[in-house]
């Protein structure tokens, strides 16, 4: 850039630039004026470069104006994607919305009180409410229809207690609560399919999903630092 050029744009453009970027255009995520400012003026300094590489003379006050503009529909000076999820473009078009881990994620309507943040959602290793919710949902729908006996195995057994014990709690002989356990054995495979055993221990795909980003993350920082 040649000192003309440099010296329209520090004393022509960017005063048209500080007056009007705070009041036309819109801060997108972590943007604030000063920050639209310094892009733009990146951008007006772009313009007036082409502009004497391909031997015009441009008025001031066109390059501020098309700078406002080029800023107001999304384009900074790094960039102008609309496929980006953090694309200032992107978001200014209602496709990506960007929203603080520290936000909260649910609040108790009974007593008011944050319940999580979203970094709490992501950074907990159990499972989704969801999963937990369809699991119990189905035990419900299976001990509705067991005998007494049965029924009684599945509650001791879920509290972590021994089926002797529930069977002195029936007043019946540990070889009886044997056989009501292979009974619920096979009664379980019939309801559950299966393969149950590898559903339940088998990890959410979004998490695997998440770790993996986080693993190639950490690899890339490693490899920047040696």
């Amino acid at each position: 850039m040649s000192p003309q050029a440099g010296w329209l744009l520090q004393e022509q453009i960017v005063p048209r630039l500080r007056t009007v970027i705070p009041y036309a255009v819109r801060c997108v995520g972590c943007e604030d004026s000063e920050e639209l400012i310094q892009d733009a003026t990146a951008l007006a300094a772009d313009i007036l470069h082409r502009a004497e590489v391909a031997g015009k003379q441009v008025a001031a006050s066109s390059v501020a104006y098309y700078t406002v503009q080029h800023c107001k529909s999304g384009r900074r000076s790094v960039g102008n994607s609309r496929v980006d999820v953090l694309a200032a473009g992107t978001q200014l078009n209602g496709h990506t919305r960007l929203t603080s881990m520290d936000e909260v994620a649910a609040a108790n309507e009974e007593c008011g009180g944050d319940i999580y943040t979203f970094n709490d959602v992501l950074s907990n290793d159990q499972e989704d409410p969801g999963t937990k919710a369809a699991r119990k949902m189905d035990w419900e729908s299976f001990c509705a229809g067991l005998p007494e006996r049965e029924r009684v195995a599945v509650l001791f057994v879920a509290e972590g207690r021994t089926l002797r014990e529930a069977a002195r709690s029936l007043g019946v002989s540990d070889s009886c609560m044997q056989g009501s356990k292979r009974r619920l054995g096979v009664k379980i495979l019939e309801f559950m399919g299966a393969d149950i055993m590898v559903e339940v221990r088998r990890r959410p795909q979004w998490r695997s999903n998440l770790e993996a980003t986080r693993e190639k993350h950490a690899c890339r920082v490693l490899r920047q630092a040696a």
